[in-house]
């Protein structure tokens, strides 16, 4: 199975769910990292690490199918 078809292929419930998750994260991550005033230091890495995991959440989760073929 190539890659665009994997993208397009059906996803599981489940991780229809953690990809939104995944975003949700990404998003809270990008609001901490862009505020307009000057916060801690723990605070904007924390934003740093959410996009990471949001996105790689969001990217598994796409890749995810209801078949999966070995070729």
């Amino acid at each position: 199975m190539k890659i665009v078809e994997q993208v397009k292929a059906p996803t599981p419930k489940f991780f229809k769910v953690l990809r939104n998750i995944g975003l949700v994260l990404a998003a809270v991550g990008g609001t901490i990292l862009a505020a307009p005033v000057a916060l801690p230091v723990a605070v904007t890495t924390v934003g740093g690490y959410l996009i990471v995991a949001g996105g790689v959440a969001s990217a598994v989760s796409q890749l995810t199918t209801e078949k999966n073929v070995i070729e």
